[in-house]
């Protein structure tokens, strides 16, 4: 492969004839997550991009004798790699702020800080996120005198690594005082939210629906700088082996700019959206329709509810107190019969229905509610969706299998709470906890993802922590809650043809057969036979949509 692909595709093979109709790639194995042929060494497509047969070499190349060809001699070939949960808009503003992601104390935090704020003018916010309490020596909640020394006027909002919390200096403080009509002093709090206080005054620290309060007073992005943000999210999407995003709460008007991307031929993956819960998006898709372009690349047939918060900041809304901070039973962040409502509404306009549950508590609420409204059509082919499953009360597990609820689920949230998930739960619960052998066992189906940018766009990190159970440095030996390690066939089909079947696609993407897009990824590496340990460094070559590239490595 000492020339690139894309000069392949266009001919620049010694001896071969270019036909501009049909294409055949050979590589020394092809892994088609189909059962039907589950590996081959060649595969032909059309000039639409779609996959006319698989088979061996010689055979295909025969029957295409004037096609253009690709060889990827010495690689391997998967389906392309589809993200069951993320968000490209958050993932694209997380590229275009202070990244605060692995940082171990408030010291660090604020280096970076004050490393960030030089390029900014003066006067302008200072927006950051990424940051975990858990990961300092602390390990408590911090302060807004925790940032006012470094920054006394310019204003400072910094979101928590699961976008759950938030933390304010004084200054935004005073922005926030300034414009809210509610009392921020005293023990007022806001529905589905909570703010952190000391002595009855605003400590720093928002939690879910209080966060609102801060996003009212921040300035909103302009056209140009969110148009920057979709491309960034692209970018980094497909340079990670991405062909597909299941994009969780997208508002009216970021699938709008998503289309502006698609007409123009620059949406370089395909973006299942999900509107932003019963809002502006979904009252679209009940007036007009379930949309999808007709390009092919970009669709919304579902919607994203909350139900709780998250555990990191003990906002998941659990069936008993925390294990490490009694009286608290957690959040529920939309109330449960204004949330059956929601649920009903999308019924009615045939929506498929996912929804953000982490908390005992909140999983319970979900699946009790989904029973309630589909009644006799829980059997159906609805696919309805538990966004995370985290944290699920043994005997609640079955249940997604009995009423055909895919637990949707992002392995990297596993490896990065196991160092204080117990600490939360205690030892009974943490056993229904990111247990993803425990609902394959009960006949559930799973769908894997990462939650970018609360965990890493990569998808070889989810690989690695669902098959390990492990940091990336080997820790702990064995892995954490070893039986519920997935293996690497298993890895690879939750981010292909289980995730493709979880928005309904699976017609379409997550397997490579004949009928289907050409989209796929070029390894060097084989992922279903190398160690474990080395599934978070396998090294793309190349991602293709549609049987055309749209990222090649240098």
């Amino acid at each position: 492969m000492r020339r690139t692909l894309l000069a392949m595709v266009l001919g620049a093979v010694s001896g071969v004839t270019l036909a501009g109709e049909v294409t055949v790639l050979t590589a020394d194995r092809i892994h088609t997550s189909d059962p039907q042929r589950p590996r081959v060494q060649a595969m032909a497509w059309d000039e639409d991009g779609r996959l006319l047969e698989l088979g061996e070499a010689a055979a295909l190349l025969a029957k295409y004798p004037q096609a253009a060809r690709i060889d990827a001699s010495g690689k391997t070939v998967i389906p392309g790699l589809i993200d069951a949960h993320g968000h490209l808009m958050g993932l694209g503003f997380a590229l275009m702020r202070a990244d605060l992601t692995g940082t171990r104390s408030k010291q660090e935090i604020l280096e970076r800080l004050r490393a960030y704020a030089g390029q900014l003018p003066a006067g302008a916010w200072l927006l950051g996120g990424g940051w975990d309490q858990n990961d300092w020596p602390e390990k408590v909640f911090p302060t807004a005198a925790d940032l006012d020394a470094a920054f006394p006027d310019r204003p400072v909002w910094l979101e928590r690594v699961d976008g759950h919390a938030g933390w304010a200096n004084s200054a935004a403080l005073r922005a926030v005082a300034a414009k809210s009509g509610k009392p921020l002093d005293g023990d007022w709090q806001p529905a589905g939210g909570r703010i952190e206080r000391a002595d009855g005054k605003p400590a720093g620290v928002f939690v879910d629906g209080a966060m609102g309060l801060v996003y009212d007073v921040v300035p909103p992005a302009d056209d140009a700088t969110r148009e920057q943000a979709a491309a960034k999210a692209f970018e980094a999407a497909v340079r990670h082996g991405l062909t597909g995003v299941h994009d969780m709460g997208v508002s009216r008007e970021d699938l709008a700019l998503f289309k502006r991307f698609a007409d123009a031929g620059r949406l370089p993956l395909r973006v299942d959206a999900y509107a932003d819960g019963d809002g502006n998006a979904l009252a679209d898709l009940c007036a007009n329709g379930l949309y999808r372009h007709s390009g092919g690349r970009l669709e919304m047939r579902g919607v994203k509810l909350y139900i709780d918060g998250a555990l990191g900041s003990r906002g998941a809304a659990m069936l008993e107190d925390y294990s490490d901070d009694h009286g608290n039973h957690g959040l529920l962040v939309t109330d449960p019969a204004t949330y059956e409502t929601s649920v009903r509404k999308a019924l009615g306009c045939s929506v498929q229905v996912a929804t953000h549950a982490i908390g005992d508590r909140g999983n319970r609420i979900v699946l009790d509610t989904y029973a309630k409204v589909l009644g006799d059509k829980a059997g159906s082919d609805h696919r309805w969706r538990i966004e995370h499953s985290q944290i699920v009360a043994l005997e609640d597990i079955p249940r997604f299998a009995k009423l055909g609820v895919i637990a949707s689920m992002q392995p990297t949230h596993a490896t990065s709470d196991m160092p204080w998930a117990e600490d939360r739960v205690g030892p009974q619960r943490i056993l229904g906890a990111y247990a993803w052998q425990r609902f394959l066992h009960s006949g559930a189906r799973l769908a894997l993802g990462s939650d970018f940018p609360v965990e890493s766009v990569d998808p070889r990190l989810g690989l690695y922590a669902a098959v390990t159970r492990q940091d990336r440095d080997g820790q702990p030996p064995g892995g954490w809650q070893p039986d519920q390690r997935l293996s690497a066939a298993e890895a690879v089909r939750g981010f292909t043809a289980d995730a493709a079947w979880a928005g309904r696609d699976e017609k379409e993407v997550g397997r490579l057969a004949p009928g289907l897009h050409a989209d796929f990824v070029i390894l060097d590496e084989d992922p279903l036979a190398v160690p474990s340990a080395q599934l978070d460094d396998l090294h793309i070559r190349s991602t293709w949509v549609d049987g055309k590239p749209v990222y090649e490595s240098r």
